[in-house]
């Protein structure tokens, strides 16, 4: 049987801190240093680039950061054909990067009206169909007239447009390619109830899937169950994310995202054998890992119990984790919620913890961590007790001596109680003592 006992001070902060530090993490987008924006960008593509660029120019807080962003996001509108974003994102430069980066009011008319020429042909087109009753092409129409609206940020069109397409397909990957295409919509609209419900309807189609679309719908899947809070769900999402999806869903999300979100979300979560089979373990995610290796550090630090490592590395995440459009709402949630995790996984194998080294490893004031552990017994996530005069915690371990008593008790008691009815029923059995129903009164 273990014996429990008070941990020296020497040793708690040993286990806190651990006795060895990660590798060094090589530069990259999500890193201790500031965000290069550049770099981020160039992970993405479409219109989600452009939304991520105008986040961080809205976030940042800093004018060179918020110029460039600003900068790549006007040169990459001016290769599509979205006039409104064009004129929003040169307001928001306002003549600041000159006068090249303005409002550019011939390419508006010229895109405007080859906009509407197009929108013409598309409609005229797809009314020949509809009038033909042509299955397919109507689909195709309605699709090409989705791309059109989307091309040119009118989303809820686009959404209309694709959900139409709905019932004109006559195969397991039309449906695919319709449910792919609304999720898109909806994800860049918000409307993220749509993406569960489209996820699927997808996943189920009678027709084996492809590898890479299911790794689409998992991504998917986990970005709508991180938007509407559920960070277990998300969690599993994400860790269940083939590796197929590679670049391939640029114009959603990138891997380095599923790394960050599936690993934040399963430490804020999972419980301590799950987080060792299906992330540490988890041959699939780690090649998801290994693209952020700070990340993959900090999830290694807090299973070892190196905390206060741990929560240093996501200290130094925080700052650009705060520009991330999808996670930037949920990471005081998650950080709260990781810290306070590893507060309970300390302090659950002793009977005594001196709050001043306790204090130490994770790198807060003795007052702030008596709220800390104050708020946690409170809510009865730590069975404890302080004493505040000498900072020392005390372990409530339940009375297992006094437990067991209770437990024969209440075995010999329901043994005695089941023994007195066989030896009724055997006393009726044996002297034939049956009784019987009247017969029913009319």
């Amino acid at each position: 049987m273990d014996v429990e006992g008070e941990v020296p001070a020497a040793a708690a902060a040993a286990i806190a801190n651990g006795l060895g530090g990660g590798e060094e993490a090589s530069p990259a987008p999500f890193s201790a240093e500031q965000l290069d924006v550049e770099a981020y960008a160039a992970q993405y593509s479409g219109r989600t680039r452009l939304a991520r660029l105008i986040f961080i120019a809205d976030r940042c807080g800093v004018e060179a950061m918020q110029l460039e962003a600003l900068r790549m996001a006007y040169d990459e509108i001016k290769r599509g054909e979205d006039v409104q974003l064009h004129r929003d994102v040169a307001v928001k430069i306002n003549g600041r990067l000159g006068p090249r980066y303005g409002l550019d009011q011939a390419w508006v008319d010229t895109v405007a009206r080859r906009a509407e020429q197009r929108k013409e042909k598309l409609e005229n087109e797809l009314n020949g169909y509809r009038t033909n009753l042509i299955k397919e092409s109507i689909r195709m129409g309605y699709n090409d007239i989705g791309d059109f609206f989307y091309a040119h940020g009118q989303l809820s069109d686009a959404f209309k447009s694709y959900i139409r397409t709905r019932d004109y397909c006559t195969t397991s990957k039309h449906i695919v390619q319709m449910c792919m295409n609304v999720i898109l919509v909806s994800i860049e609209l918000g409307q993220f109830a749509h993406v569960t419900n489209y996820v699927s309807k997808a996943e189920q189609t009678p027709d084996s899937l492809d590898p890479i679309i299911v790794a689409k719908l998992r991504a998917a899947a986990g970005l709508a169950n991180l938007e509407t809070k559920k960070y277990k769900f998300a969690a599993r999402k994400f860790v269940e994310t083939g590796i197929e999806l590679g670049n391939n869903y640029s114009e959603v999300i990138a891997p380095q995202d599923v790394a960050v979100y599936g690993a934040l979300c399963a430490l804020a979560s999972f419980d301590r054998s799950d987080l060792k089979s299906k992330v540490i373990d988890n041959i699939n995610f780690r090649n998801f890992l290994e693209l952020v290796p700070e990340v993959r550090e900090l999830v290694n630090d807090f299973y070892a119990s190196r905390y206060g490592s741990c929560l240093g590395h996501l200290e130094k995440l925080k700052p650009n984790l705060l520009l991330d459009i999808h996670l930037h709402e949920h990471v005081e949630t998650l950080y709260t919620d990781i810290r306070h995790k590893a507060i309970i996984q300390y302090t659950l194998p002793f009977i005594s913890v001196d709050l001043n080294t306790m204090a130490t490893a994770f790198k807060t004031s003795v007052s702030m961590l008596e709220k800390e552990l104050a708020a946690l017994i409170t809510e009865n996530k730590i069975q404890a007790r302080i004493d505040s005069h000498n900072k020392i915690l005390y372990a409530r371990h339940a009375d297992q001596r006094n437990t067991t008593f209770q437990r024969v008790l209440q075995t010999g008691n329901e043994f005695e109680r089941d023994v007195k009815s066989m030896l009724l029923r055997a006393n009726l059995l044996k002297h034939d003592y049956i009784q019987r129903t009247g017969p029913r009164k009319m």
